[in-house]
């Protein structure tokens, strides 16, 4: 069988080191969209070094450790990439991330649930440098057609939409060449840039990558409802609930529905509001 539930979650956990500079926060800035317009104060600190600040969801691809990575090359996996989506993806952040650093990147696989028809692969990640932990990350990898082994089927935790008016409203346009910019941060993912190998998965076109209408999403809500502080957020979860196609517009709704407390439901404008990001709470300070 190619997942091997047991063996996959008693592995040792995979250990890497992790590097990055300016270089590396201003591509995936630019990869989520920052920089329109380029002159604009506000957007000059995701993309002039001088300035810079490290929006909390680069956690995701620093170093070039994608989320899905450790759980894909984890012992008792093997899988194929086009039978795999990113679920959900939970960041906790235990303090900044600076513009330069060095990190130990720890792994591990901590559940296969079994979903019938699907299994869903937890990652769990913890990142520290010598000051301490920086992050801790985890994901869900939904790979179709490896259900059916008898395993626990997890639990899931929904929200409900607020019934009262978003504290804010934003639309951001996704650039046609956007997926190609994003997965220069380590996203190599076929799906996200060849025509063929979206085909086998299902799709007539390349979808933009979910972790890139993450951040994007995180951008909004930071630039308008937290003061374009990054440092505020203390932890950023959601579900992907639906594909993004490069050249959609994504509408923001963000609800500040408690201290400290965001939820977010992000749609595409040009599919009658499809839902694609939903679930999604950012903790703030």
């Amino acid at each position: 069988m190619p997942i091997d539930a047991a063996q996959a979650v008693a592995a040792e956990p995979l250990t890497t080191r992790l590097s990055w500079d300016h270089k590396d926060i201003q591509l995936y800035h630019l990869g989520i969209g920052a920089g329109i317009p380029a002159t604009d104060p506000a957007e000059l600190r995701y993309t002039l070094e001088s300035r810079l600040h490290v929006l909390p969801s680069f956690a995701t691809v620093a170093g070039g450790a994608m989320a899905l990575g450790g759980g894909l090359a984890a012992p008792g996996i093997d899988i194929d990439l086009a039978a795999v989506l990113h679920g959900g993806q939970h960041i906790t952040l235990h303090r900044p991330i600076p513009v330069h650093g060095s990190a130990t990147h720890t792994s591990r696989v901590t559940a296969v649930h079994d979903k019938g028809k699907a299994a869903v692969i937890v990652l769990r990640s913890d990142a520290a440098d010598a000051d301490g932990p920086l992050w801790t990350s985890e994901c869900e990898i939904f790979v179709k057609g490896e259900g059916g082994f008898g395993g626990e089927r997890g639990t899931t935790t929904r929200l409900d939409v607020p019934t009262t008016a978003p504290s804010v409203t934003v639309e951001r346009r996704v650039r046609e060449d956007q997926a190609l910019l994003y997965r220069l941060s380590g996203d190599w993912n076929p799906l996200h840039a060849d025509p063929g190998f979206a085909a086998l998965a299902g799709f007539d076109r390349p979808v933009l990558h979910g972790l890139c209408t993450y951040g994007i999403a995180l951008k909004a809500v930071v630039d308008t409802l937290l003061g374009g502080d990054v440092t505020r957020v203390r932890s950023y979860a959601t579900r992907f609930a639906g594909v993004v196609f490069p050249g959609e517009t994504l509408r923001v709704r963000a609800w500040s529905v408690s201290p400290g407390r965001i939820q977010v439901l992000v749609t595409v404008v040009e599919r009658g509001d499809a839902t694609v990001l939903k679930d999604t709470v950012v903790g703030h300070e």
